[in-house]
């Protein structure tokens, strides 16, 4: 499964697709006993949706290979979801009492009693252990040995114009083992996985923007193009900077000090402390302090041609930039995964979790809800419960491509944002003024149209869609207690008349015509890497604007973790602590004009000028209240402040 996320540079998609899988279930995957395999419990979801009668090619050869991992359930995983939504809802009287790591893990964790049962079972099947980990056995073994660990045969399924292996039934495990088995992911061999030798390679090509720009919102009329919507309208903004974006969200004098902000991605930037520093020194944000930020990396990469490794240094580039522009006194941790797999992408996410590395975490990465499976979905929720226990929040992107039918014919959200155990942030449009002073924001979602020929108007006006912040209802996760009376159930229960999750949680700036400046050491044609500096968007950008803010916050609570936001986060709505984000905050159509390099970098080939119309998410609106573009909204000048009187255990 290839994500269709990418950071949006000017518009342009980057080669930074994500993969992930995550959240379908919020309370994980109970077993059951199995009715046709008695003595065994089933590991629900183990069977992709896709493997059909239809679809099926036959038994999979005996001798071929399988690699798997089975996830633990730990001693009580019924108790670790009711805990960790205890300790996030302000609430409750376990509101803020969070557990170490170490406690977690020996309260919630596999008992070496359960570690060594399951262990057993593997090896008697014939399936060679190769790691354990505190969440996971990782085995290897061929088909034979998978089938008899699991219950089921294993077959060949046609999957569009490929064909992957996946179990014939649902995947079990022995009745013995009292449920210790959470789940097992690798019986299926479908690509889970991101774009986005196995040494890192030099940085993707140049990408520049071309003028003329605004330096704040509507500073640079387009007097001489044509009117939109009856108006001249502006260039587009040069790129945002920290201070513009403290001003916006009401940052004040906080910095983020004394406060810990992890970010998660895939492979790693070579060039990301200086482009950090040089960024910082340009823009004027507080230099880098020794220490300030650090790498947590694998050991070796794998996959980097397949995943496209160089596409994902320019989003570590904009996480790790836009964060320090917004909390320029937080400690910014990056922690890369070794490919763009699951696989490897949860194992980021469980070093967070496991050594406690941050109470914040951002993540710009996903998929679309259909390419989601429920065991890696059970997987992810697991490690976002033990981070609520911790006390550390995840923020992950709600999407660039709006209600995804354009991109996938099918009215969907995307994953892990989808999880009812992580704040999914959303995007807008975000008008800046004179003198750093906010204006506006729309929901995020643009209509393009190019200037016609002879120069006298805009052809196909408004033009059609092509991008827009990720959002809607979930078809398969059930919808969380803290959104119940805020959402409304024309959302909730678009998909199920028992109602379910709704997309996004919040919202920040995305749109990539009112976007972020980045600095990010790029080659050039004449195959040189050199610094250089572009407008950015998407809810890439987002996500780690959000998770900045929220070290903002913490910081005014006294330093006291904010953990799991959301029951805080929709506890505000409604208050002055927001932006009512809507599409036409002016009572008018918006709309800005772009010139761009038609090759990327230069104008040897030309420009392309165009009109973008602001606040057009394909069929998702943002409007009063809540919405599946903004979610609860913005952040506005009281919204950190107002952390000080949350309940402090």
């Amino acid at each position: 499964m290839r994500s269709n996320r990418a950071k949006v540079r000017a518009g342009v998609s980057m080669a930074a697709t994500l993969p992930m899988l995550a959240g379908a279930l919020a309370l994980g995957i109970p077993a059951a006993h199995a009715a046709d395999n008695p003595g065994r419990d089933t590991l629900a979801g183990t069977k992709p949706a896709w493997a059909t009668a239809k679809a099926d090619k036959g038994a999979t050869s005996n001798g071929a290979q399988v690699s798997a991992r089975v996830y633990l359930a730990g001693r009580n995983a019924a108790g670790l979801a009711a805990y960790a939504k205890a300790v996030s809802d302000p609430s409750s009287p376990r509101y803020g009492k969070y557990l170490s790591a170490k406690e977690a893990q020996a309260r919630f964790g596999a008992t070496a009693a359960q570690v060594a049962a399951v262990k057993s079972w593997l090896k008697s099947a014939g399936l060679k252990i190769t790691s354990v980990t505190q969440h996971y056995i990782a085995v290897t073994g061929d088909v034979s040995a998978a089938e008899k660990a699991f219950g089921t045969q294993l077959h060949n399924y046609a999957k569009g114009a490929k064909t992957y292996r996946a179990p014939q039934h649902t995947a079990s495990a022995p009745g013995s083992l009292n449920g210790a088995v959470l789940t097992v992911t690798g019986l299926d061999n479908a690509p889970h996985k991101a774009n986005h030798d196995d040494q890192l390679p030099p940085p993707d090509s140049v990408f520049k923007n071309s003028g003329p720009y605004s330096s704040y919102f509507g500073s640079n009329i387009a007097t001489t193009l044509p009117d939109a919507y009856g108006t001249k309208i502006p260039y587009a903004v040069k790129g945002y900077t920290g201070k513009q974006l403290r001003a916006a969200y009401g940052a004040g004098s906080r910095t983020g000090k004394g406060v810990r902000v992890a970010i998660t991605d895939a492979y790693a930037s070579p060039t990301i402390a200086y482009d950090a520093a040089t960024y910082a020194a340009k823009h004027g944000d507080a230099a880098w302090s020794t220490g300030q930020l650090r790498q947590v990396l694998p050991k070796n990469y794998t996959k980097t041609e397949e995943c496209g490794a160089a596409g994902w240094y320019g989003e570590e580039t904009l996480d790790v930039e836009a964060v320090h522009a917004v909390a320029p006194n937080a400690d910014v941790t990056y922690v890369g995964a070794a490919s763009c797999y699951d696989d490897d992408l949860l194992d980021s996410l469980s070093k967070i979790v496991d050594n406690h590395l941050a109470d914040i975490v951002s993540n710009s990465w996903g998929d679309i809800e259909a390419n989601q499976t429920p065991d890696l979905a059970a997987a992810y929720d697991q490690v976002f419960q033990f981070g609520a226990v911790e006390g550390i929040g995840f923020y992950f992107s709600s999407g660039d491509n709006g209600d995804e039918v354009a991109n996938t014919g099918t009215k969907q959200v995307d994953t892990p944002a989808n999880s009812a155990w992580v704040t999914a942030v959303g995007g807008t449009s975000l008008a800046v003024g004179k003198g750093d002073k906010y204006l506006w924001e729309t929901g995020w979602g643009t209509e393009k149209a190019v200037l016609s020929a002879d120069g006298t108007s805009w052809t196909n006006f408004p033009g059609a869609f092509t991008s827009g912040a990720g959002g809607g209802t979930s078809a398969t996760v059930a919808e969380p207690a803290y959104q119940k009376g805020v959402v409304p159930n024309a959302l909730a229960k678009a998909n199920n008349a028992s109602g379910n999750r709704v997309v996004p949680d919040i919202s920040a700036i995305a749109d990539p015509n009112t976007g972020f400046k980045v600095g990010q050491t790029q080659t050039f044609p004449d195959g040189s890497e050199q610094y250089s500096e572009y407008r950015i968007g998407g809810t890439s950008l987002a996500a780690p604007v959000i998770a900045a803010v929220q070290a903002l916050a913490q910081e005014a609570r006294g330093g006291k973790a904010i953990g799991f936001a959301n029951p805080v986060i929709y506890a505000k709505y409604g208050s002055k602590a927001y932006h009512d984000v809507t599409d036409t905050p002016t009572g008018k159509e918006l709309a800005v004009a772009r010139v761009d390099f038609a090759n990327g970098y230069d104008a040897t080939d030309g420009l392309v000028t165009s009109v973008r119309s602001l606040g057009k998410d394909s069929s998702l609106l943002a409007v009063k209240g809540y919405d599946p573009v903004t979610g609860v909204g913005t952040p506005a000048s009281g919204y950190v402040e107002s952390y000080r009187t949350l309940r402090r255990r």
